[in-house]
């Protein structure tokens, strides 16, 4: 399916950068090779603000992430820059504080219509209040909340990879390349 001229390019959203939204990348950019999208797709992260800019990913999400086969020593937190709004197709909150964030900072609308909880893509919670969408910090509690982040991703990660497969596939046909917000 690689015949895109360019990417499809998806980023996830966090507070800080090193447990969700690295989860969320690595585990989507997965399941995009599994797909057979990974010439197609770039999956990335990064947090809402600067405080764990440049740390490593938290040892907790590198243990539950390691514990599936998915390598994250590479991964460095960063904070969101405005010019993503531009150059991302899909951008994922992975709670409602930075759905909401995410909204306020938008440049216009085609930056909005690009914006989604995570979770929207979970049959179990698609339609329901975004208060539900939502997958709470584990930075602030053990191992098990880690566990539960992983399965709230792991529940998504299939309604993302056939979005984005219908998104790709209709640039194909149309020849057209994935735009940009002008």
């Amino acid at each position: 399916m690689s015949s895109m001229s360019s990417p499809y390019r998806i980023i996830a959203v966090c507070t800080g950068n090193i447990c969700r939204s690295p989860m969320a990348e690595l585990m989507l950019a997965e399941a995009f090779a599994a797909a057979g999208l990974a010439g197609d797709v770039v999956v990335d992260s990064a947090g809402t603000t600067a405080y764990e800019a440049g740390r490593p990913i938290d040892p907790r999400a590198a243990r539950k992430l390691a514990a599936h086969k998915l390598a994250s020593n590479r991964h460095i937190a960063r904070e969101w820059r405005p010019e993503w709004f531009r150059d991302r197709h899909l951008i994922l909150a992975l709670d409602v504080d930075h759905y909401g964030w995410l909204r306020a900072t938008a440049p216009n609308g085609e930056a909005l219509s690009r914006i989604r909880m995570l979770r929207s893509f979970d049959p179990a919670v698609a339609g329901r209040d975004l208060l539900d969408q939502g997958i709470e910090d584990p930075w602030y509690g053990g191992h098990a909340d880690f566990d539960v982040t992983w399965d709230l991703i792991r529940a998504a990660v299939p309604g993302i990879v056939a979005h984005v497969r219908r998104e790709v596939l209709q640039q194909n046909q149309s020849g057209q390349q994935v735009r940009s917000i002008s």
